[in-house]
């Protein structure tokens, strides 16, 4: 019995001894980690060695934005400039929450078109914001592809009027405005400074005559090595759609547009072959000095400039024409199935707002479709045309040729009809008849 007793006290006394020893070893371990493995962080040697508060730092954190921004992305023609890599570049710093990514599409207008509307129809949101030739957003906008921009015009308390007019036309579809300036192209008048009178210029650049009154000063002009008085677009293509929407004044009297062209095509003062002139046939006519004047685009003053012909820069001015000049260039616009709505709308109020048409306007010389900057002293520098009284009437008139759901056929209707007419193989009351049939 005394030794079962003295047995049971020895076997107290080491359990005593192993449970003091447990207590001790928990009181210098590492801190447990179980609760973040919990938490589903993954365990690192940062977390099990930082201080008691890291853990709600780290969740404070995560609801903040981070350094991963939400992508936007970019559907743009390549620009022989930098200014589309400023303009990415200036918005991605300033952004906090986005960051644009471009994909470059060909230069292929057509192709372009045919690449975003197999997107577009089929309800991808591989692009968030696209650009688009200023005939395309009737068709995209009818079809639903295209978000309206009314909010961001709100939301930013901004006009339709603070933008180019023809653009901003070009943009609306059924009431709405789906579209906000890229940079804005347009046609007007070039003439020549040396040989038409001081009166006549200032007439000219003020945009206040007729184009009857233009025709009475190209056969007056027109003489000599300069035997053309006015040269223009006028062959079967779609530079015959944008010269009857001047004529006829954006279509507001096609009898009497189409009566004024044919005029001019029948004058002496016209090349032989003006039913055949496109923008090469007619920039060439004048730069080589053949021309008193001629509408075109902005391009033109690019081959004056450069010295190689016959005709210098300072030897030319410029005017808006009669009824305003029709607008090319580019808008861009939001897809309707993208999954970043809001940074797609962000990125676009920065584009067209005055900071990324500043960037536009003085990287790649574009025109602004931002009106505020056409007093803008570094765009001014930027693009000598601008710092023209003639040109800042003519940019000032713009106007949009229809904007419908389908512009292919409806300008097809136009040239078709109207170069039957003008060639004298077609009667007025028919073309008129045909074209109004197809007109918005």
């Amino acid at each position: 019995m005394k030794r079962k007793h003295l047995l049971a006290i020895l076997m107290l006394l080491v359990f005593s001894l192993v449970l003091y020893g447990c207590q001790a070893a928990d009181e210098t371990t590492e801190p447990d980690v179980t609760e973040l493995e919990d938490a589903g962080a993954p365990v690192t040697e940062a977390e099990q060695t930082a201080e008691p508060d890291a853990e709600e730092e780290t969740e404070e954190d995560a609801a903040e934005p981070t350094g991963d921004k939400q992508v936007v992305k970019f559907a743009v023609q390549a620009d022989s400039t930098d200014a589309l890599n400023q303009l990415v570049a200036a918005f991605n710093e300033q952004s906090e929450n986005y960051t644009v990514e471009t994909t470059i599409m060909t230069n292929d207008s057509g192709q372009m078109h045919d690449q975003l509307l197999n997107s577009l129809s089929s309800q991808s949101g591989e692009y968030d914001v696209i650009s688009m030739d200023v005939v395309w957003v009737g068709e995209f906008a009818a079809a639903g592809y295209l978000e309206t921009v009314d909010e961001i015009l709100m939301d930013n308390q901004w006009l339709p009027t603070d933008f180019n007019q023809g653009s901003m036309d070009s943009g609306k579809y059924s009431g709405k405005s789906y579209a906000l300036p890229y940079f804005p192209d347009l046609g007007f008048l070039f003439f020549r400074k040396d040989i038409v009178s001081e009166e006549d210029q200032a007439t000219l650049v003020s945009g206040d005559y007729t184009w009857a009154d233009l025709l009475a000063m190209a056969e007056n002009y027109a003489e000599g090595d300069t035997p053309y008085g006015y040269v223009f677009q006028a062959m079967q293509y779609e530079g015959l759609t944008v010269n009857l929407n001047e004529f006829s004044a954006n279509w507001g009297d096609l009898s009497g547009g189409l009566e004024q062209m044919k005029a001019f095509v029948d004058s002496a003062s016209a090349p032989e072959d003006i039913l055949s002139y496109t923008e090469g046939e007619t920039a060439n006519a004048f730069v080589n000095g053949e021309a008193v004047f001629a509408r075109n685009w902005p391009y033109m003053n690019g081959m004056i400039a450069s010295d190689e012909h016959n005709v210098k820069i300072d030897q030319v001015g410029y005017a808006p024409l009669p009824e305003g000049g029709s607008v090319g260039g580019w808008l861009v616009g939001v897809n309707a199935s993208s999954q970043n709505k809001e940074g797609a709308i962000e990125f676009i109020t920065f584009l067209a707002g005055p900071e990324g048409q500043k960037i536009n306007a003085t990287v790649g010389s574009y025109l602004p479709g931002y009106n505020g900057l056409l007093e803008d002293a570094e765009v001014l520098a930027a693009n000598t045309l601008l710092e023209d009284e003639g040109f800042q009437n003519a940019l000032q008139a713009t106007i949009a040729r229809p904007v419908v759901a389908n512009y292919s056929e409806v300008s097809d209707t136009i040239q078709i009809n109207a170069h039957q007419y003008l060639s004298g193989n077609g009667e007025l009351d028919e073309a008129v008849s045909q074209i109004e049939g197809v007109l918005p």
